[in-house]
């Protein structure tokens, strides 16, 4: 795995977990990860991560709140 260093301003009172956790979120999101990658980049179990992900506003089943709801009108 590569190691990437970034600046992140102090104002915003984030720990590192935290910052991994907004990447590998998105990235997981975006479909660039398994769960099991985005866990493994974190330093987490792939429960542990699949737990977390809601409060990173990532739904596990990859839906959001609008898609769901357009699929529950179509059935």
């Amino acid at each position: 795995m590569s190691t990437i260093t970034l600046k992140v301003p102090d104002s915003l009172q984030l720990s590192k977990f935290d910052v991994e956790m907004i990447i590998a979120t998105k990235l997981y999101e975006d479909g660039k990860l398994t769960s099991g990658q985005a866990a493994d980049m974190v330093g987490v179990s792939k429960r542990t991560f699949i737990e977390l992900l809601g409060k990173y506003g990532v739904s596990v089943f990859g839906y959001d709140f609008e898609e769901l709801q357009k699929d529950l009108e179509n059935v």
